[in-house]
C-alpha cells in the first residue's frame, strides 16, 4: 500500500507514518515545517521530505489513500488535488480504526489522565512480553515509537482525544475508535475554542460512551462527578464497572500502595496518579494480567515523558517540570507535588498559553488551582493572546481568577528567567507545568540551577 501524509511532521502523524513504513506501506508525505525531533526521526528512515511545501503533483491516481493531519488547512493544494481525483482520505483516528477493526479495540478517554492511564497499560503489557498494537501521546521508555501496528496482535490500545480529527472532518477522535473496551477517567471542560459551551464539551463523552460496542465494558472514575452521571445515565448495552483511588500513604517522600500483599513503593506519586492506576489496573485485568502480576509490573513505572517528570535534584531540593495547562491538571498536579514533599517549600509556576487559558472567559475556572503552593507564579505572552485573536488579559484579572493577592505575574521571558535564577532553592521544590516553554527557557539550565 501507498500511502501519502498531508502533514507528515506533526508528533502524532509521524509516529504513525513509521509505524506503517515499519508495517511494509510506502510512505510519502509533506509539510510546510517540521521541527525536532519528527525531523531527526524520519530523516533516519528516509521520510523526510526533500524540501518543505505543498506539492500537488505528489497526489496521483495510484496512491491508496491520503492521511490528513489537522495542520493542514481546508485549503491545502494537495487536499483539493486528492479531493479532485477522488483518492480515499483519511483522517488519523479513521485510519487507525481501519487498521483495528479485527482487533478488540481498548479506548481511553478523559480530559485528563489518559496518556499517564495508557502508558502505565503498555508498561505493564510490556513488562510482561504481551504483545499488543497502540497509540499513545507521549514518548515511554522501552518503546521506539508512539505508534505501533501490526496484522497479528490481538488487542491494540488507543489514547482517546477528545480534539477534532481533521480539518475537514469535526468529530472528536475518540468517537471513531467505537471500543469494545473502555476507561474514561475525569471530565473538566476544555478546548474552548471548539466547544464554546460546557454543556456542549461533556455531550463528546456522552457520545463517547454510547460509540462502545453492544456487549463491551467501561470502567470509570467514580470519584467525577460528571463521569459517573454521563456513564451511568448512558443507555448503551455495556457492562459499567466504577473505580476509585486505592489507599496509599506518603512516607519519607515516598509514596506506598496498599495491596493484599502489604505496602509497595511507587516510582510515581500523587493522588491523581494512584486513581489513574486503579483504571490501568482494570483495563489489564481486562487484558488478561492479574492482580499480582499488575503490581509487580507498575512498581517500576516511572511515568510518562513530561507527566511529572523529575528533572534535576539535589540534597534539598527538586524540579519537576510537567505538561499540565488546563485547570484540573494544575490543581491535581500541584497538590500531588505539595503532599510528596509537604516538608518543603513549593514553587509552583503555570505557563498560561493555549486558547483557553488565555480566554477571558476561562480565566474563572483556574480559580484555586495553584493553592497548594506556597509560592504560586504565571507566565503569560501578551503577544500570544493578540496572535490568538483574543480579548486582552490583565494581570488583576488573573490574580483575580485565581484569588491569590501574593501570585507573582510574568509577561516577559526574560523577567521570568531573572526571577527563576534569582531563587534561593534550599529546602525547596520548583515545579513548572505547562505544554511550551515558557518563551524559550532552556530546561538544562534549570537542572543547572538545582545542582549548585
Amino acid at each position: 500500500m501507498h500511502i501519502h501524509f498531508i502533514a507528515i511532521g506533526g508528533s502524532a502523524m509521524h509516529n504513525l507514518a513509521l509505524a506503517l513504513l515499519e508495517k511494509g506501506y510506502t510512505i510519502t508525505g509533506s509539510d510546510d515545517v517540521i521541527f525536532e525531533p519528527s525531523k531527526s526521526r524520519l530523516e533516519a528512515k528516509g521520510l523526510c521530505p526533500e524540501t518543505f511545501g505543498w506539492y500537488p503533483e505528489k497526489i496521483t491516481s495510484d496512491l491508496d489513500a491520503v492521511i490528513l493531519g489537522m495542520h493542514a488547512k481546508e485549503d491545502n493544494p494537495e487536499l483539493l488535488k486528492a479531493q479532485e481525483l477522488g483518492v480515499k482520505i483519511y483522517s488519523y483516528p479513521e485510519f487507525l480504526y481501519e487498521q483495528s477493526k479485527e482487533k478488540t479495540r481498548v479506548v481511553i478517554g478523559g480530559s485528563h489522565g489518559k496518556t499517564t492511564i495508557t502508558s502505565m497499560i503498555l508498561h505493564v503489557l510490556n513488562y510482561h512480553d504481551i504483545e499488543v498494537d497502540y497509540m499513545v501521546g507521549a514518548q515511554l521508555e522501552g518503546f521506539d515509537n508512539m505508534v505501533h501496528l501490526t496484522h497479528d496482535n490481538e488487542f491494540i490500545v488507543l489514547e482517546g482525544d477528545e480534539y477534532l480529527s481533521s480539518p475537514i472532518d469535526r468529530r472528536p477522535k475518540f468517537h471513531l475508535y467505537k471500543p469494545n473496551i473502555a476507561l474514561l477517567s475525569g471530565i473538566a471542560w476544555d478546548h474552548i475554542n471548539v466547544f464554546p459551551t460546557y454543556e456542549g464539551y461533556v455531550e463528546q463523552f456522552k457520545i463517547f460512551v454510547d460509540s462502545i460496542v453492544s456487549g463491551g465494558s467501561i470502567n470509570y472514575n467514580e470519584e467525577d462527578e460528571e463521569v459517573k452521571r454521563v456513564v451511568e445515565a448512558s443507555e448503551n448495552q455495556i457492562r459499567k464497572i466504577p473505580y476509585g483511588t486505592p489507599e496509599y500513604f506518603v512516607e519519607g517522600e515516598e509514596t506506598y500502595l496498599e495491596t493484599p500483599e502489604g505496602p509497595m513503593p511507587l516510582e510515581i506519586f500523587g493522588e491523581h496518579n494512584l486513581n489513574n492506576l486503579m483504571g490501568a489496573k482494570w483495563i489489564c485485568q481486562h487484558m488478561g494480567v492479574d492482580e499480582d502480576d499488575f503490581y509487580e509490573a507498575i512498581v517500576t513505572f516511572k511515568g510518562a515523558a513530561k507527566r511529572l517528570e523529575k528533572i534535576a535534584e539535589s540534597a534539598t531540593s527538586v524540579a519537576y517540570k510537567d505538561f499540565a495547562h488546563s485547570p484540573s491538571k494544575v490543581a491535581a498536579t500541584t497538590k500531588a507535588v505539595k503532599e510528596q514533599y509537604p516538608n518543603r517549600k513549593l514553587i509552583a509556576c503555570a505557563e498560561f498559553h493555549t486558547y483557553s487559558s488565555l480566554n477571558s472567559d476561562f480565566l474563572n475556572e483556574y480559580k484555586g488551582a495553584l493553592d497548594s503552593a506556597d509560592e504560586a507564579v504565571v507566565f503569560y505572552s501578551p503577544d500570544a493572546v493578540k496572535i490568538k485573536g483574543l480579548t486582552e488579559i490583565s494581570e488583576a484579572q488573573i490574580s483575580a481568577a485565581l484569588q491569590r493577592d501574593d501570585l507573582k505575574i510574568f509577561t516577559n521571558p526574560d523577567d521570568f528567567k531573572s526571577y527563576l535564577f534569582s531563587l534561593e532553592l534550599d529546602n525547596t521544590t520548583l515545579l513548572l507545568m505547562s505544554s511550551g516553554n515558557y518563551g524559550g527557557l532552556n530546561f538544562d539550565e534549570v537542572k543547572d540551577l538545582i545542582k549548585s
